[in-house]
């Protein structure tokens, strides 16, 4: 993905969140994606010379995330998370980055088993899906190098310990 100017920053983050899940009470607050999205954005170095970026952050079911997961990615059962970089073609005021698809159940689960808090947790994903909507990637070893490197240092900025310990 092509990196833009840093001096040319967005003058807003119009984020949307859509729930359709089970466990309403288990989701964090808007104003805590916008801020993870936000802190992401700024270290990643990602501007745009539009005035303002959009994302959609979907939170669902196992069988909405199985289905997907299915669909795009061919591989059976649900994931964690889910990103959709999306093709701005159009000379358009604002910057659609793309969609995020976080399957609550298996947040909630990881979390647990994983001994994290449910917040970091839920920072650490949506952190993830935003890198890769920026075009970061993990399929190679030195590329998730530098993408779980980048994770950690926002992660720090925002508080929270290493994800990866």
């Amino acid at each position: 993905m092509k990196k833009l100017k840093k001096s040319d920053k967005p003058k807003k983050i119009q984020l949307y969140v859509q729930k359709k899940t089970a466990h309403p009470e288990a989701i964090p607050l808007r104003k805590k994606f916008q801020l993870w999205v936000k802190t992401a954005l700024q270290a990643a170095s990602f501007d745009t010379i539009r005035p303002a970026i959009e994302i959609t952050i979907r939170l669902v079911d196992e069988s909405e995330s199985a289905q997907l997961n299915q669909q795009y990615r061919h591989k059976s059962g649900p994931t964690n998370i889910l990103s959709f970089c999306a093709e701005n073609t159009l000379e358009i005021e604002t910057y659609y980055l793309g969609d995020l698809l976080i399957c609550v159940p298996l947040v909630l689960q990881e979390a647990a088993v994983q001994n994290k808090p449910l917040d970091m947790h839920w920072a650490h994903l949506t952190i993830h899906g935003i890198l890769h909507l920026l075009g970061y990637d993990h399929e190679k070893k030195t590329d998730a190098v530098v993408m779980e490197k980048l994770e950690i240092l926002i992660l720090k900025q925002l508080g929270y310990g290493n994800p990866y310990e």
